[in-house]
């Protein structure tokens, strides 16, 4: 099977999520607060691969720090896999996916400022349609309040961590089909 291949889309507003058709679509979701140095990673891998062609059934968001705002997205996809950085003890760049059963199964926020990751994924397991849940988290070794720079092991990592999501929704999408 031939997969068809696109630039993909910014979506900017809740009404995108109920325009298209998502049956066989798969959301690649970056959180993070782009601010705080390294724990905006998501959000740089999703602006990586906004630059780039990916297959027709994925679709991208910039989720940031969006918290309860994102929880639109749990209805409209049946298979959501997110990125976000981890303090995790591994050392910086550290890739690994997660499949979480439970909140209590994603890291703790890192921000102190933001509704974290975990604290949404609690109200989507509240919801009557809960997707197929996947993270990715890279990990990480210090917060670097009011930047965007990354720190070299942590920037380095991005080709690799696009490389792991695009073929694990690929197998995903393939299972659907």
């Amino acid at each position: 099977m031939k997969i068809k291949e696109r630039t993909p889309i910014a979506i900017s507003s809740d009404s995108y999520f109920f325009e298209k058709d998502k049956t066989n679509s798969i959301l690649i979701m970056g959180v993070g607060n782009y601010l705080m140095g390294d724990e905006g990673i998501g959000v740089h891998v999703i602006q990586e691969m906004s630059k780039n062609i990916v297959p027709d059934y994925i679709d991208i968001l910039d989720g940031g720090t969006g918290g309860f705002l994102l929880l639109n997205c749990f209805e409209a996809y049946s298979t959501v896999i997110f990125i976000d950085a981890t303090m995790d003890g591994k050392p910086a760049g550290t890739i690994s996916l997660i499949r979480p059963k439970f909140a209590s199964d994603f890291p703790s926020a890192l921000s102190v400022h933001d509704v974290g990751l975990k604290d949404m994924i609690e109200a989507v397991y509240l919801m009557e349609k809960i997707p197929d849940i996947h993270l990715f988290t890279v990990s990480i070794e210090e917060l670097n309040p009011m930047t965007v720079e990354l720190n070299d092991k942590v920037k380095a990592i991005i080709p690799k961590i696009i490389d792991n999501i695009l073929s694990h929704s690929e197998e995903l999408h393939l299972k659907k089909s």
